[in-house]
Protein backbone atom coordinates (compact mmCIF):
# COMPACT_ATOMS: atom_id res chain seq x y z
CA UNK A 1 0.00 0.00 0.00
CA UNK A 2 1.29 3.22 -0.93
CA UNK A 3 -1.78 5.96 -0.82
CA UNK A 4 -4.76 6.13 1.95
CA UNK A 5 -7.91 5.23 0.42
CA UNK A 6 -9.40 7.39 2.87
CA UNK A 7 -7.69 10.88 2.16
CA UNK A 8 -4.99 9.58 -0.98
CA UNK A 9 -1.85 10.74 1.46
CA UNK A 10 1.45 8.84 1.42
CA UNK A 11 1.76 6.23 4.29
CA UNK A 12 4.47 5.51 6.59
CA UNK A 13 4.44 1.58 7.56
CA UNK A 14 5.05 2.25 11.59
CA UNK A 15 3.92 0.03 14.85
CA UNK A 16 0.59 2.76 15.79
CA UNK A 17 0.58 3.24 19.61
CA UNK A 18 -1.30 0.21 21.78
CA UNK A 19 -0.21 -2.04 18.72
CA UNK A 20 2.50 -4.64 18.67
CA UNK A 21 2.84 -4.67 14.56
CA UNK A 22 3.76 -2.59 12.34
CA UNK A 23 1.20 -0.79 9.98
CA UNK A 24 0.32 1.09 7.21
CA UNK A 25 -0.92 4.70 8.76
CA UNK A 26 -1.47 7.54 7.51
CA UNK A 27 -0.41 10.58 9.06
CA UNK A 28 -2.30 13.10 7.19
CA UNK A 29 -5.77 11.72 8.94
CA UNK A 30 -4.50 9.58 11.24
CA UNK A 31 -6.18 6.06 9.70
CA UNK A 32 -4.83 3.07 9.87
CA UNK A 33 -4.92 0.42 7.40
CA UNK A 34 -5.05 -3.32 8.35
CA UNK A 35 -4.45 -6.41 6.23
CA UNK A 36 -5.50 -9.57 7.00
CA UNK A 37 -6.13 -12.64 5.72
CA UNK A 38 -8.66 -13.33 3.27
CA UNK A 39 -11.10 -16.66 3.78
CA UNK A 40 -11.19 -19.36 0.58
CA UNK A 41 -14.46 -21.01 1.22
CA UNK A 42 -15.78 -24.15 -0.69
CA UNK A 43 -17.10 -27.59 -0.31
CA UNK A 44 -16.54 -30.97 -0.76
CA UNK A 45 -19.74 -31.75 -2.88
CA UNK A 46 -20.80 -35.44 -2.62
CA UNK A 47 -22.66 -37.36 -4.84
CA UNK A 48 -23.08 -40.96 -3.39
CA UNK A 49 -20.25 -42.33 -3.24
CA UNK A 50 -18.38 -39.51 -5.53
CA UNK A 51 -16.97 -36.07 -5.17
CA UNK A 52 -17.56 -33.67 -7.86
CA UNK A 53 -13.94 -31.62 -8.89
CA UNK A 54 -13.85 -28.43 -11.35
CA UNK A 55 -11.06 -28.35 -13.68
CA UNK A 56 -10.09 -24.57 -13.36
CA UNK A 57 -9.97 -22.44 -16.33
CA UNK A 58 -8.42 -19.57 -14.69
CA UNK A 59 -5.17 -18.46 -13.28
CA UNK A 60 -3.73 -19.45 -11.04
CA UNK A 61 -3.05 -23.57 -11.56
CA UNK A 62 -4.79 -23.06 -15.18
CA UNK A 63 -6.26 -26.46 -16.10
CA UNK A 64 -5.10 -28.08 -12.39
CA UNK A 65 -8.74 -29.83 -10.39
CA UNK A 66 -9.82 -28.80 -7.72
CA UNK A 67 -12.82 -28.56 -5.13
CA UNK A 68 -15.15 -25.54 -6.02
CA UNK A 69 -14.16 -22.90 -3.80
CA UNK A 70 -13.43 -19.20 -3.78
CA UNK A 71 -13.32 -15.72 -2.23
CA UNK A 72 -16.14 -15.19 0.89
CA UNK A 73 -17.68 -12.02 0.07
CA UNK A 74 -19.03 -9.42 2.43
CA UNK A 75 -22.47 -9.47 4.06
CA UNK A 76 -22.24 -13.58 3.34
CA UNK A 77 -21.59 -16.16 5.84
CA UNK A 78 -18.95 -18.79 5.15
CA UNK A 79 -21.65 -21.51 4.50
CA UNK A 80 -23.71 -19.34 1.93
CA UNK A 81 -20.47 -18.31 0.21
CA UNK A 82 -19.12 -21.83 -0.10
CA UNK A 83 -22.89 -23.18 -1.47
CA UNK A 84 -22.50 -19.80 -3.92
CA UNK A 85 -19.04 -20.70 -5.06
CA UNK A 86 -20.37 -24.30 -5.90
CA UNK A 87 -22.93 -22.99 -7.72
CA UNK A 88 -21.29 -20.57 -9.82
CA UNK A 89 -18.30 -22.66 -10.83
CA UNK A 90 -19.68 -26.54 -10.59
CA UNK A 91 -23.27 -25.16 -11.45
CA UNK A 92 -24.12 -27.56 -8.76
CA UNK A 93 -26.78 -26.76 -5.84
CA UNK A 94 -25.80 -28.50 -2.76
CA UNK A 95 -26.94 -29.05 0.26
CA UNK A 96 -24.57 -27.45 3.04
CA UNK A 97 -23.51 -30.04 6.11
CA UNK A 98 -21.01 -29.26 8.67
CA UNK A 99 -17.42 -27.58 8.76
CA UNK A 100 -14.97 -29.91 7.54
CA UNK A 101 -11.67 -28.36 7.54
CA UNK A 102 -9.49 -25.08 7.86
CA UNK A 103 -6.72 -24.83 6.79
CA UNK A 104 -4.52 -21.67 7.23
CA UNK A 105 -2.48 -20.74 4.79
CA UNK A 106 -0.05 -17.82 5.99
CA UNK A 107 2.13 -17.56 3.10
CA UNK A 108 -0.98 -16.79 0.95
CA UNK A 109 -2.56 -14.77 3.54
CA UNK A 110 -6.03 -16.66 3.35
CA UNK A 111 -7.75 -19.00 5.41
CA UNK A 112 -9.28 -22.15 3.76
CA UNK A 113 -12.60 -23.78 5.04
CA UNK A 114 -14.32 -26.79 3.08
CA UNK A 115 -18.26 -28.15 4.54
CA UNK A 116 -18.98 -31.37 3.25
CA UNK A 117 -22.15 -30.69 0.99
CA UNK A 118 -24.52 -33.43 -0.86
CA UNK A 119 -26.04 -32.62 -4.06
CA UNK A 120 -29.48 -33.85 -3.99
CA UNK A 121 -29.73 -33.71 -8.08
CA UNK A 122 -27.33 -35.16 -10.70
CA UNK A 123 -27.03 -31.93 -11.78
CA UNK A 124 -23.96 -29.83 -12.69
CA UNK A 125 -21.76 -27.91 -15.09
CA UNK A 126 -18.88 -26.04 -15.41
CA UNK A 127 -19.33 -22.08 -14.51
CA UNK A 128 -16.88 -19.01 -16.14
CA UNK A 129 -14.38 -20.47 -13.84
CA UNK A 130 -14.10 -24.35 -14.88
CA UNK A 131 -13.20 -26.08 -18.29
CA UNK A 132 -15.08 -28.71 -16.93
CA UNK A 133 -16.50 -30.40 -13.94
CA UNK A 134 -16.65 -34.09 -12.97
CA UNK A 135 -17.75 -36.62 -10.46
CA UNK A 136 -14.75 -38.88 -9.03
CA UNK A 137 -14.71 -42.28 -6.92
CA UNK A 138 -11.98 -42.28 -4.38
CA UNK A 139 -9.68 -44.26 -6.81
CA UNK A 140 -10.19 -41.65 -9.92
CA UNK A 141 -8.89 -38.84 -8.15
CA UNK A 142 -6.53 -37.20 -10.83
CA UNK A 143 -3.94 -36.84 -7.45
CA UNK A 144 -0.86 -35.21 -9.21
CA UNK A 145 -3.20 -33.04 -11.22
CA UNK A 146 -4.59 -30.93 -7.54
CA UNK A 147 -4.31 -27.60 -8.05
CA UNK A 148 -3.51 -26.38 -4.53
CA UNK A 149 -2.27 -28.37 -1.28
CA UNK A 150 -4.96 -27.45 0.41
CA UNK A 151 -7.61 -28.92 -1.88
CA UNK A 152 -5.67 -32.64 -1.85
CA UNK A 153 -4.83 -32.93 2.23
CA UNK A 154 -9.03 -31.90 2.45
CA UNK A 155 -9.57 -35.17 -0.19
CA UNK A 156 -7.41 -37.45 1.79
CA UNK A 157 -9.01 -36.31 5.30
CA UNK A 158 -12.14 -37.06 3.64
CA UNK A 159 -11.41 -40.45 2.38
CA UNK A 160 -9.62 -41.44 5.36
CA UNK A 161 -12.48 -40.33 7.41
CA UNK A 162 -14.91 -41.37 5.14
CA UNK A 163 -13.51 -45.18 5.25
CA UNK A 164 -13.25 -45.20 9.15
CA UNK A 165 -17.06 -45.08 8.62
CA UNK A 166 -16.70 -41.32 10.79
CA UNK A 167 -19.60 -40.00 8.33
CA UNK A 168 -22.25 -42.52 9.16
CA UNK A 169 -25.24 -41.89 11.33
CA UNK A 170 -24.54 -40.77 15.35
CA UNK A 171 -21.25 -40.72 14.79
CA UNK A 172 -19.33 -37.59 15.42
CA UNK A 173 -16.08 -36.33 14.12
CA UNK A 174 -13.80 -33.01 14.42
CA UNK A 175 -13.13 -30.08 12.44
CA UNK A 176 -9.71 -31.00 10.51
CA UNK A 177 -7.25 -27.90 10.72
CA UNK A 178 -3.57 -27.35 10.25
CA UNK A 179 -1.19 -25.10 9.21
CA UNK A 180 -0.29 -25.26 5.52
CA UNK A 181 3.02 -23.63 4.21
CA UNK A 182 2.70 -23.50 0.60
CA UNK A 183 6.36 -23.72 -0.70
CA UNK A 184 5.47 -22.88 -4.47
CA UNK A 185 4.12 -19.32 -5.53
CA UNK A 186 0.79 -20.23 -6.88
Amino acid sequence: MKFCPNCANTLSLKIPVDDSRERYVCDACGSIHYQNPRNVVGTIPMYGKQVLLCRRAIAPRHGYWTLPAGFMELGESTSAGAARETLEEAGAIVDIGPLYSLLNVPHAEQVHLFYLANMSKLEFSAGEESLEVALFHEHEIPWDELAFPTVKQTLEWFFADRAAGLFDEGKEFHVRSRDVLISEKI
